[in-house]
């Protein structure tokens, strides 16, 4: 199959996993944004997306993408550096046009990995997780802004969150017009123009999870949220 194949197919197939993520991450952040307006309504949604079938399948099927993104991340990664051999240890100087997040996407790849490692214990597991299986602590598991104060009520959290943030934003900043070339959508005109749809696009995406984290950070709260119980992220905070 040409998709496993060639490496055109690798590529198309990063390509299309990752324009499926940065949707999916756009959804996320637009739906993280409405905990800055209201407790209730966030969690409203976060119940809408609990335990349910639906949501379930959903969470399989992301994960699935981001398994299939990373494991063909690193086979292109191999394989460009078995196609180079010894030429890869040659000091060379690098083309201006070629930007520093293209030389580095494996390495901004995997902080991202382990930051949503991180982002999946402080909330999936604590919310979905707790839920289907029945168990949970003092914040029950729909309450996701009483989750969201408690994790960035720890200033290391907030610190951590916001690195893997911008690490976040140049891979995708890369990748989205990147993409857009591997999949035929972009000419000598059009290749400027998603680089700047890309650069603007993934800005307003990136500040939008960041105002969230700021904002709890230095004490926000909307104005009908409840008290949280349990206390702080448990790092000595």
């Amino acid at each position: 199959m040409w998709l496993i194949n060639s490496s055109i197919g690798r590529k198309v197939v990063m390509s299309v996993t990752g324009i499926a993520l940065v949707l999916f991450l756009t959804f996320h952040a637009s739906m993280n944004v409405v905990a800055l307006i209201s407790a209730q309504g966030y969690n409203m949604i976060c119940e809408f997306l609990g335990a349910n079938w639906y949501a379930v399948v959903a969470t399989l099927g992301l994960a699935a993408l981001v398994a299939l993104h990373f494991v063909y991340a690193f086979w292109l990664t191999l394989q460009n550096r078995k196609a180079r051999g010894n030429n890869r240890y040659a000091v060379t100087d690098k083309p201006e046009a070629v930007e520093w997040a293209s030389q580095n996407m494996l390495v901004l790849g995997i902080i991202v990995i382990l930051g949503m490692g991180l982002h999946l214990y402080n909330f999936w597991y604590n919310m979905m997780y707790a839920e289907l299986v029945g168990v949970h602590g003092p914040i029950a598991p729909t309450d996701g802004t009483a989750f969201i104060a408690q994790t960035f009520a720890c200033p290391v959290y907030t610190v951590i969150y916001l690195v893997w943030l911008a690490a976040l934003w140049l891979h995708l900043n890369h990748g989205f017009w990147s993409a857009m070339q591997t999949l035929g959508w972009s000419g000598h005109i059009w290749l400027c123009r998603w680089r700047m749809i890309g650069t603007v696009y993934t800005t307003v995406v990136i500040l939008m999870f960041a105002a969230v984290a700021v904002a709890f950070a230095c004490g926000y709260a909307p104005a009908d949220m409840q008290p949280v119980a349990g206390g702080c992220c448990g790092l000595g905070c």
